[in-house]
């Protein structure tokens, strides 16, 4: 199948505003692919190289592509730069420098869908001594093969930033529409395959009751079943007429796969951490007395030398360490606090009650003392009782509880009120806007991510930056904020600027995390914007930002 008629789709998509439409254009696609090439149409469709499931990692940045497109066209990098500060899309740029290339192609063949792929993926493949210029080769050769479109779908596939407004919602419900098949049908099995490549297929072949067939698979992550917040212990309690409350631990969800002694683990962004936490496999080894299961747990962090948790943020290193992972161990111990049992012994448990599961689950493990444990919990249902397991969970390091109903059964991929966080309320924190980055894509023309900063001491003018801000506005608010902020640039460096401290912003965070990316020393875990401060003339200060930390559970 040829590419051209994807990037066809790639342009209708991308005018098109309406979802409706949308769905109505891809499924229109879907409809007329061949069967053996559906799979990957959808995962070029959905802007992605790789499944959800897959490990790979394309590894292709900005600076990369811009000397790809220069090996590509024969333009230099400062022509190629000059354009992209214009529109801010690298696709556009590659688009009108194939439009105009220097260089003939003499060797020009037509790209096809699989071949494009094919080529793409490939990519994840280089590593080590000379893999840069490996992987700019493999770009430019795509490149030099392209209409100006193609190249401009390419660029941005390779890139990861399709943008053309397709959303998961919108393939499921092209495959729904494409293939007559009710959207719930392909949601759920796409919760326990995540890969709507390999769902379209299915539904494509066997229709409905193929997809219903669709099930757990022993070394294939799926959507775990996720927890919604509530504002008191109080009202947790009450939603449920039987609780168990666990603490809430500050760590790694991690699926644990088991297959006699093949241990597999996954995170709850289905990525394959094996090989980073050899030390998890050990244990599962040692503690999980069954020949085959899918178990859930959290996996946290532990100072070796006080023994007590550590932030999510230290333990994410090992997460995306690849190399030195004995001395990261090392660094970094583990403890795994297990909670579910998904499926033993070819045994599925997602319509049993999560009583039933826990209770699977004690018959299976072997605790191991500090390292593999079940995690803490209480069932009551008495606030008083219930008061005195939270605040023990706070005084231990970890970030509140869990309240879950012990009589629900597992859903894979929801939110669906049947598990409730409980955690302290943080003091929010009025900050400056000392910086910003501009977006790209459709936010090219204005900002898409703001710098913040306290200042250093009261009355000070030295301000030290704690955090990135880019959720909790809309597109109109990034633009109106823009034109306000434009006024106070004071430097402009690549795609960065610097600001006038002038605008000051209320920010809530989920926890403050000691960093040494940023100035002050700290860092804000995903903050978020409230509101903005017009009668502020300072910022908080840094020696507000310590004992903040100094006080947070």
């Amino acid at each position: 199948m040829k590419y051209s008629i994807l990037t066809e789709t790639y342009e209708r998509l991308e005018k098109e505003p309406g979802k409706l439409k949308k769905t109505e254009i891809l499924s229109e696609l879907l409809k007329k692919t061949p069967n053996e090439v559906l799979p990957k149409v959808v995962l070029l469709a959905s802007g992605k190289i790789f499944p959800e499931s897959g490990s790979e990692k394309v590894g292709i940045a900005a600076k990369m592509m811009i000397k790809s497109l220069t090996r590509a066209t024969g333009l230099s990098e400062k022509e190629i730069i000059k354009e992209f500060k214009k529109t801010g899309d690298l696709g556009m740029v590659a688009e009108n420098c194939i439009q105009s290339k220097k260089q003939s192609s003499l060797f020009k063949k037509e790209l096809t869908i699989g071949l494009v792929l094919d080529n793409l993926q490939k990519l994840s493949q280089m590593e080590g001594k000379g893999s840069q210029e490996r992987k700019m080769d493999l770009i430019s050769q795509l490149l030099v093969s392209s209409k100006p479109k193609e190249a401009r779908y390419i660029t941005r596939t390779a890139l990861e930033t399709l943008r053309i407004g397709v959303a998961e919602g919108i393939v499921r419900d092209a495959i729904a529409q494409a293939f007559n098949i009710d959207k719930k049908s392909v949601e759920n099995a796409w919760f326990l395959n995540p890969d709507y490549g390999e769902i379209a297929r299915i539904a494509k072949e066997k229709g409905e009751k193929g997809l219903k067939k669709v099930s757990l698979k022993i070394g294939k992550p799926y959507i775990v079943m996720l927890g919604e917040s509530s504002p008191t212990l109080k009202e947790a309690l009450e939603k449920y007429e039987e609780c168990m409350l666990e603490y809430k631990y500050d760590g790694v969800r991690t699926e644990i796969h088991k297959k006699g002694d093949k241990i597999l683990l996954f995170t709850r962004r289905l990525e394959d951490i094996t090989d980073q936490f050899p030390d998890l496999v050990e244990l599962c080894k040692q503690g999980i007395k069954c020949e085959e299961c899918i178990i859930e747990g959290e996996t946290v962090g532990i100072d070796p030398k006080t023994n007590q948790p550590i932030p999510f943020q230290q333990l994410s290193r090992r997460v995306q360490r690849k190399y030195d992972i004995k001395e990261t161990i090392k660094k970094i111990p583990i403890r795994v606090y297990l909670f579910d049992a998904i499926q033993v012994n070819r045994k599925t448990f997602l319509d049993e009650s999560y009583k039933v599961r826990r209770k699977e689950l004690e018959k299976m493990i072997n605790p191991i003392k500090g390292k593999l444990e079940l995690s803490h919990s209480l069932i009551t249902k008495d606030l008083k009782e219930a008061e005195e397991f939270y605040k023990k969970s706070l005084k231990e390091g970890q970030e509140g509880l869990m309240v879950k109903n012990i009589n629900a059964k597992y859903q894979p991929g929801r939110r669906v009120g049947q598990w409730l966080k409980v955690k302290p309320v943080l003091e929010p924190l009025d900050l400056a806007i000392v910086g910003a980055e501009w977006g790209t894509g459709k936010r090219s023309k204005w900002f898409g991510s703001l710098f913040l900063a306290c200042i250093k001491k009261p009355y000070s003018n030295e301000y030290l930056t704690c955090g990135k801000l880019g959720t909790g506005l809309s597109d109109e608010q990034f633009q109106e904020l823009t034109k306000q902020l434009k006024g106070l640039i004071l430097e402009e460096k690549g795609t960065e600027v610097r600001l006038k401290p002038e605008v000051i912003v209320e920010v809530g965070y989920e926890e403050i995390q000691k960093s040494t990316k940023y100035e002050s020393g700290y860092a804000l875990r995903f903050p978020r914007l409230i509101g903005f401060k017009p009668d502020r003339k300072l910022p908080n200060e840094l020696q507000k930002i310590e004992k903040l930390f100094k006080q947070q559970p």
